[in-house]
């Protein structure tokens, strides 16, 4: 390789061999693309990354967002997040993948391979760290930690999009169909389905679709009855983790580790966060394509588009009476078992609903 000029060169002359790999003797430094001017003063145009010398350090810098890398493939991978580009296809059902170990992993979604088995419960995953995470849910281990707040997490990923949402407010990845802006690549991806209608994840006994693997993890234990996250305060079993986590914070510790930087109101999960910063902004991502409305929440274009089917899935098995929303069948169980669970703290007074609650304290104990 010819001997690399100086960073501070004005001019880029050089040609770069795509095919070529790297040395990994120490000398040569960074790597990092690089807008390059002409002698001619054309616009900026897009480059193969730059090797140049910096006091014996080697690093791999994104020029978009600045992420820093210790190998070329790594950074070449990571450019496809800002570039679309997925050049790995499925076979089956066409969807594609910026690196070729994705799609790897998403033929398991064809298969049914399972590969990876949690030595203590005999569940099967796809991934392997689909199975590190799970075994934290025996062990109760949650190696990451937030060094702003202190809160833990069993996943980086997930310290990274708390950190991102909860202390830097840093959404690097854009959604160019509507403009919205997430923490995360992976939440982009399950994003885009909104806008595509697309459901990669099937459900084989009854034929259900979703946009994501983690919904058909749930999904089937509504089928299998599975409930393998008990609370270790109180007994309660949930089908997810994450209400596990929920159920721990608003039932037992009392922690809201998610602010809004607005209001300064907080929140038990970065989900609830997320649906309440659109009050600020006033955004509705979810479109009914039946009548134009726009809601602020998946679940609430789920029930509303109810009101155009007719459908009612949620009987009482007292009297038989449907309803649309499952809250509303809750609701209308304590007609039947006489539990009235909101109570005046003033007062004593008990009320069925929360709404009743806040009613009564307005027109009976306002100031």
């Amino acid at each position: 390789m010819s001997r690399i000029r100086s960073e501070s060169s004005d001019w880029c002359e050089r040609n770069f061999n795509q095919d070529q790999e790297d040395p990994e003797s120490p000398q040569i430094k960074e790597e990092q693309e690089e807008l390059c001017t002409s002698q001619e003063g054309e616009h900026p145009t897009m480059v193969k990354p730059h090797y140049y010398t910096d006091r014996g350090k080697k690093s791999l810098k994104c020029h978009i967002c600045g992420k820093d890398f210790k190998r070329k493939s790594a950074l070449h991978e990571h450019l496809r997040i800002h570039t679309g580009e997925k050049p790995y296809v499925c076979k089956v059902c066409g969807r594609s993948f910026t690196r070729n170990s994705d799609l790897t992993v998403h033929m398991r979604t064809h298969t049914g391979e399972k590969p990876y088995v949690c030595e203590r419960c005999g569940k099967g995953f796809t991934r392997n760290s689909d199975l590190r995470v799970h075994v934290t849910t025996h062990t109760g281990e949650k190696p990451y930690i937030c060094k702003t707040c202190g809160v833990a997490f069993r996943q980086s990923g997930q310290l990274s999009a708390h950190v991102r949402s909860a202390h830097t407010s840093e959404t690097p990845y854009l959604c160019k169909t509507c403009g919205r802006k997430f923490t995360m690549n992976s939440e982009l991806t399950v994003h885009l389905r909104t806008h595509t209608g697309e459901k990669p994840y099937l459900c084989k006994i009854c034929g259900k679709m979703f946009t994501r693997n983690s919904e058909l993890t749930v999904h089937m234990t509504t089928h299998t009855g599975e409930r393998p996250y008990v609370c270790k305060t109180c007994g309660v079993a949930f089908r997810q983790s994450g209400h596990l986590s929920v159920h721990v914070r608003r039932t037992h510790t009392g922690e809201k580790p998610y602010i809004c930087k607005v209001c300064g109101r907080r929140f038990t999960t970065n989900g609830n966060l997320s649906v309440h910063m659109r009050t600020h902004t006033g955004e509705k991502p979810y479109l009914c394509k039946m009548c134009g409305r726009r809601f602020t929440t998946n679940s609430d274009l789920k029930v509303h588009i109810r009101i155009h089917t007719g459908e009612k899935p949620f009987s009482c098995t007292i009297c038989g009476r449907e309803f649309r929303e499952r809250g509303k069948l809750t609701v209308h169980m304590r007609t039947h078992t006489g539990e009235k669970p909101y109570i005046c703290k003033t007062c004593g007074r008990a009320f069925r609903q929360s709404c009743q609650l806040s009613v009564h304290v307005r027109r009976t104990h306002a100031d």
